[in-house]
C-alpha cells in the first residue's frame, strides 16, 4: 500500500527541466562545501562486497540484502546497503591519516524499504569517514562536525536559491543538541517519530544523540547496527520540512565503534558471531583506524533545497502503481 500523501495546493517551484539542471549543480556545490569543511579527498567506492568480511551494513539487522553469483569466480557477492564499514577499511588501505578524510557517492539497493514520499529502494548518499585521534572520540568533537556539516547545507542552498528566484532558503546554521532519552522524558506519551515532529517543529535544525542503546522505557529510539557507530557517540541531523510537515532525517552519522565500545555492543545486540568476520577481528585486534563517519542522503537533501514533496521528483527509481497514480493526479512528475 502506497505511503504517499500529497501535501495541500502542492506545485513544484522549478519545471522537469529546471529541476535536472538544479540537481547536478546542487550535488557539485553541496559536495565541494562538504569536503572542504571536513577535509575531504574523493575516492571511488564499491557497488557490492563479498559477504564474508562483513563489510556490508546490516542497518538494523532484518533488511535483506540483493545478492547475486558472480559467473566467472562461482561466488556470491551482495549489493551494499551503506558503505559504514568499507570506508574505515578504505582509510586504513589507502593510508590516510588523522585530521584527512575521504567521501564517495554510495549507490544502494534496499529492497525491503517502505516506499513514501521520502523513501525509496535506491539509495543516494554522500558516504564520508574521516581519521580522527583517540582525544577526539568525545562529544564535543561530534556536535564541531555536525555544526559543519549543517554549515556547508545552508551555504549550498543560499548559492542553488540565488541562481533560482523561485526558491527561498528555509534553512539555518543553528544545531539543537538532544539525547534520545531526554527527547523521550520531554515527551514521554508519544511515539518516536512524533517526538522527532515535535522536537523539529519547535526548533528547525536538530541533532538526535545516542541512537541504538535502550533507553528506560526498555526500547531504543531507532534501531541502528552493533558494529559501526558507537551508540554513545553517534545521531541523526534532521530538519524541519515545511513542505511535508514533518522530520526530516539527511544525515545518520557518529564516531565509530572502538575495540571496548564493539565488544559491548556485539555482547547487547546478540551478535557476537559477527566477531569471527574479518572486519570485525581487524578492528577488535586495534588494526583500525579510530574514525568519525556517516552519509548524507543526496536525494534527500535535493528534495529539502528544491522544495520537492516526493523523491522520486529527484530521482529515478520504480514504484508501485497506486504511487503513480496518486502523483499523476497531483502533477507530481516522477522521474
Amino acid at each position: 500500500m502506497s505511503k504517499t500523501t500529497v501535501p495541500a495546493g502542492y506545485q513544484s517551484a522549478l519545471d522537469l527541466y529546471e529541476t535536472q539542471v538544479a540537481i547536478g549543480k546542487l550535488r557539485h556545490i553541496f559536495q565541494d562545501n562538504l569536503a572542504a569543511a571536513l577535509e575531504l579527498k574523493r575516492v571511488s567506492a564499491p557497488l557490492f562486497v563479498d559477504p564474508k568480511t562483513g563489510l556490508n551494513d546490516d542497518l538494523n539487522g532484518i533488511e535483506r540484502p540483493v545478492s547475486f553469483e558472480m559467473k566467472e569466480t562461482g561466488k556470491s557477492a551482495q549489493v551494499v546497503h551503506s558503505l559504514a564499514k568499507w570506508k574505515r577499511m578504505a582509510l586504513k588501505e589507502y593510508d590516510f591519516y588523522p585530521g584527512n578524510g575521504l567521501y564517495t557517492d554510495m549507490n544502494a539497493i534496499r529492497r525491503d524499504e517502505e516506499l513514501s514520499n521520502i523513501h525509496s529502494v535506491y539509495v543516494d548518499q554522500w558516504d564520508w569517514e574521516k581519521v580522527i585521534t583517540k582525544d577526539e572520540r568525545n562529544l564535543d568533537y561530534l556536535k564541531e562536525t555536525v555544526d559543519k556539516i549543517v554549515g556547508a547545507l545552508y551555504d549550498t542552498a543560499t548559492s542553488i536559491c540565488e541562481m533560482y528566484p523561485a526558491l527561498t532558503n528555509t534553512l539555518t546554521r543553528e544545531v539543537f543538541y538532544i539525547t534520545t532519552q531526554e527527547l523521550e522524558d520531554k515527551y514521554p506519551g508519544m511515539t518516536a517519530k512524533e517526538r522527532e515532529n515535535a522536537i523539529c517543529k519547535e526548533h528547525k535544525t536538530v541533532f538526535l544523540m545516542q541512537i541504538g542503546d535502550k533507553l528506560e522505557s526498555g526500547k531504543p529510539h531507532d534501531g541502528r547496527a552493533p558494529d559501526y557507530d558507537d551508540w554513545s557517540l553517534n545521531g541523526d541531523i534532521l530538519i524541519w520540512n515545511e513542505i511535508l510537515g514533518t522530520a526530516f532525517e539527511i544525515s545518520s552519522m557518529g564516531i565509530r565503534v572502538d575495540e571496548k565500545a564493539l565488544d559491548e555492543q556485539l555482547n547487547k545486540a546478540n551478535c557476537n558471531e559477527r566477531r569471527e568476520l574479518t572486519f570485525h577481528k581487524l578492528l577488535l585486534n586495534g588494526e583500525l583506524p579510530l574514525t568519525i563517519g556517516g552519509g548524507i542522503g543526496q536525494s534527500r537533501v535535493c528534495m529539502l533545497i528544491l522544495h520537492k514533496a516526493h523523491i522520486g521528483e529527484v530521482q529515478t527509481s520504480l514504484w508501485d502503481d497506486e504511487t503513480k497514480a496518486i502523483c499523476k493526479e497531483a502533477g507530481i512528475r516522477l522521474l
